[in-house]
């Protein structure tokens, strides 16, 4: 008798199905900013979707995010349960702060969402329109201090593409870095710079309040629920789109990476998630596996032309 209750706990455990992975999250950046808010949106949708029963977010910021990713390339190798996020703003600061390790010494899973900039002043502020502040660039372009996240990142390389298509030397752009989202909200509020620009989900609140006033976005077209003109619009022929991006750790196996990106598949087709991206205004650009590395591979490359082109790169 005891040999067949033996047998059935054995064959009970056997046929249950594999433990969900109880998932550490990394947000190289401060809290409030756009990898902080997309590290918590994936936290809050794993655990809705019973996709994993306990997720935790980490913040680790500095230095365009190459400071956390670092980290988690040397301490996280080989751990399944790890999970970094990034995107357009750490090509940018590898390539600027030539940073030792890239996107190569983690394994990449999927890009996520996709999100256009804005740029807003206070609502106190003087300019009006995007051409009035394109004026003052071209007469001064020091007096013009805009105000965004990490050097090299997307912020910074549309500012870039910005006066070079206003045609003012990019190299001679007031550029302020901030390492979060809050930080840089605080000192635009605050008119401690003439313009901000960042995601537009980071700044749609104050702009839908008042606080903000929004001048341009930079989608080819207007975008649905936005009360902006684009950068083209304004006569600038400018398209950015910010990407974000979720990697595993270095050093893990094939059935490892495959069932990170299982569950990783699971959650973007999921209600939860799909809630969240309208509720971020964030576009699904979701991307994985051997796809999604040949188009970093491809991002990489062209975000290297863009930053020698505005001086940031040699």
């Amino acid at each position: 008798m005891k040999h067949f209750v033996l047998a059935s706990i054995i064959a009970g455990a056997l046929a249950l199905p594999a433990a969900a992975a109880d998932y550490t999250i990394i947000a190289p950046a401060n809290p409030g900013g756009g990898w902080d808010q997309t590290a918590r949106s994936l936290q809050t949708s794993l655990q809705d979707e019973g996709i994993s029963k306990s997720v935790q977010v980490q913040n680790v910021p500095g230095a365009g995010g190459t400071i956390g990713l670092a980290q988690f390339a040397s301490q996280q190798k080989g751990n399944p349960n790890a999970l970094i996020v990034g995107g357009y703003v750490m090509v940018g600061a590898i390539l600027t702060n030539n940073s030792p390790v890239t996107l190569k010494d983690v394994t990449p899973i999927a890009r996520l969402t996709g999100e256009y900039e804005a740029v807003v002043v206070p609502a106190s502020s003087p300019l009006q329109t995007m051409g009035d502040l394109i004026e003052q660039l071209k007469k001064d372009p020091g007096s013009v201090s805009w105000g965004g996240g990490s050097a090299g990142g997307t912020d910074h390389i549309a500012v870039g593409l910005i006066a070079k298509a206003a045609g003012v030397d990019p190299t001679k752009i007031n550029y302020i870095a901030y390492s979060g989202g809050g930080e840089a909200l605080a000192s635009i509020l605050g008119s401690q710079v003439t313009a901000g620009i960042s995601g537009y989900g980071e700044f749609e609140s104050q702009v839908k309040a008042g606080t903000l006033r929004l001048l341009a976005v930079s989608s080819a077209e207007r975008i649905e629920g936005v009360d902006g003109p684009t950068l083209k619009e304004s006569g600038l022929d400018v398209v950015v789109e910010n990407w974000r991006m979720v990697a595993a750790a270095p050093g893990l196996s094939a059935d490892q990476e495959a069932a990170i990106n299982a569950d990783v598949e699971k959650l973007v087709k999921s209600k939860s998630w799909q809630d969240t991206l309208k509720a971020k205004g964030w576009q699904d650009t979701y991307l994985a596996g051997d796809a999604f590395k040949a188009q970093l591979d491809k991002d990489v490359e062209s975000t290297q032309a863009i930053l020698k082109d505005i001086g940031l790169v040699k």
